[in-house]
């Protein structure tokens, strides 16, 4: 019987399994967020969302330090039952 490996994980040659995340540049993180570019510009500059600065000046953005960070600002407005 053959085994069935996971294409969605690469093992490296130290047989350790690694996720890599593509990271996002400022555009697609103000649309994920659902602000304007030029307010992701002004949290970065107060340092005030998780970001990386690539070789250079280009700064990008993990999708799920971005998310964790997002969930910081949600608000229930439901009603409890």
């Amino acid at each position: 019987m053959m085994n069935v490996v996971d294409q969605s994980k690469s093992i490296d040659s130290t047989g350790i399994r690694e996720h890599f995340e593509e990271p996002i540049d400022v555009k697609t993180a103000a649309r994920f967020l659902g602000v304007s570019p030029s307010l992701v510009y002004a949290y970065v500059e107060r340092k005030q969302i998780p970001h990386f600065r690539m070789m250079g000046r280009s700064i990008r953005f993990s999708l799920a330090e971005l998310e964790k960070w997002r969930q910081k600002f949600f608000v229930n407005g439901g009603i409890n039952e």
